[in-house]
């Protein structure tokens, strides 16, 4: 893990395209901008692993579970 120290307004750049900037430190948080091209997919990690877990559950439904929704 690559860690960079960073103060407000200050930013760093990841590849050509993304570029992560400190907006605000309050205390123990941090809020960070992001600016990325839009069909590059940006979450919370808690987000992503929920999205993750529930595309593992519809990738497990067995063909015979799904008949009853177009009714």
């Amino acid at each position: 893990m690559l860690v960079l120290s960073r103060h407000r307004d200050e930013s760093i750049i990841i590849g050509d395209d993304i570029v992560v900037t400190i907006v605000d430190i309050r205390g123990d948080k941090v809020r960070l901008g992001i600016n990325a091209p839009q069909d590059v997919p940006v979450h919370r990690q808690e987000v992503y692993e929920a999205i993750q877990r529930e595309n593992r559950k519809a990738s497990q439904v067995r063909p015979s579970e799904t008949r009853e929704l177009g009714k």
